[in-house]
């Protein structure tokens, strides 16, 4: 991930940050807590190990993201949103009620309804 040592605007920076297929589905997946990597892998439809083990150093990089380890065997990780990831988090949740918007005006309901999203007609 590269991010402009020159910008006219800090929400170039964001957008530096955020960019990407996964980002967002992974800041949304982190807002109750503590998750493990396997945890992440089911919830996001698609992603590969790969992927999201890249984006989610980018996120702790800049961070987003943070991860604890479990000491013993096997070992285990779990992320969370740092308290600047809880911030973008906010922006997460209301880029979700868009699309869910969005996806109601357009008749795209089926896929809310098969992931139990609620949403009003």
């Amino acid at each position: 991930m590269i991010i402009r040592e020159q910008c006219t605007c800090p929400l170039e920076v964001v957008h530096d940050i955020i960019k990407g297929k996964w980002k967002t589905m992974i800041i949304f997946q982190l807002k109750d807590g503590n998750t493990s990597l396997a945890q992440l892998e089911r919830d996001i439809d698609q992603i590969t190990q790969k992927m999201l083990l890249q984006h989610l150093r980018e996120l702790q990089s800049c961070g987003i993201v943070d991860k604890v380890k479990t000491e013993g065997y096997p070992l285990h990780v779990e992320y969370f949103l740092t308290e600047r990831g809880r911030k973008l988090l906010d922006a997460v949740l209301i880029m979700q009620e868009i699309g869910i918007e969005y996806m109601v005006e357009w008749g795209q309901t089926e896929l809310l309804d098969r992931k139990g999203i609620r949403y009003k007609i």
